[in-house]
């Protein structure tokens, strides 16, 4: 950690009271995170959700873990069991728990014990509209966000959602952790532009979301 912060272009950035950015942080695993990403959604497949307004998501979703969260016409969750295939969510990689545990210890927040691990894809068009992460049992936990793939803005709001939110761009390797006084805030993702790419995903943006749910 001390070694990957010694440059000081990597050194986390406030983004307010108890949110961190961490660039750079994933890239020494961003392969390995990237297979296992393949290999969870071989089991458990990316599907568009729908909200129990009728709105499809155009974010394509899985997750691994004990649980992951879930959306239909009965509501928000998480769900023990993957509504498409019947069977447990794939088991969260250890890469994963660490990685979220020492991102997590970096911001500050030492005992963080992620159970759950939600994974997004965005293609060009998708967005996340502000929203609060409040499905979990305990809030005193952060939220850790890993970025792979296509830069994308993140957009980081107040307790409020008519808070105006700041815009952060997200870079493949970066990670963003929010907890403590932010832990409730309002977030989300701009579009993903047209012009969005990278070597290794080409148009497409990945999102680890660990949380600590139950």
């Amino acid at each position: 950690m001390q070694d990957l912060f010694a440059d000081e272009a990597r050194k986390p950035v406030v983004m307010a009271t108890g949110a961190w950015l961490l660039k750079g942080f994933a890239l020494m695993q961003d392969r390995q995170l990237l297979t296992q990403i393949e290999d969870i959604a071989k089991r458990s497949p990316f599907r568009q959700q729908v909200t129990p307004g009728g709105h499809t998501m155009s974010a394509a979703m899985t997750g691994c873990g004990v649980a992951s969260w879930v959306t239909d016409r009965r509501g928000y969750r998480y769900d023990r069991l993957d509504p498409e295939t019947g069977a447990p969510w794939p088991e969260m990689p250890d890469t994963f728990r660490h990685l979220a545990q020492d991102a997590a210890a970096a911001a500050g927040f030492k005992s963080f014990a992620p159970d759950v691990c939600l994974i997004n894809r965005y293609t060009t068009g998708a967005r996340m509209g502000l929203h609060q992460d409040k499905d979990e049992v305990d809030f005193t936990a952060p939220i850790v966000s890993v970025s792979l793939g296509a830069e994308m803005t993140f957009l980081f709001g107040g307790p409020q959602r008519r808070d105006k939110p700041t815009r952060w761009l997200l870079e493949h390797g970066d990670v963003v952790v929010w907890g403590g006084q932010s832990r409730l805030n309002f977030h989300g993702v701009a579009p993903l532009g047209k012009r969005a790419s990278h070597p290794l995903t080409g148009p497409v943006r990945y999102n680890l979301t660990f949380r600590q749910a139950f």
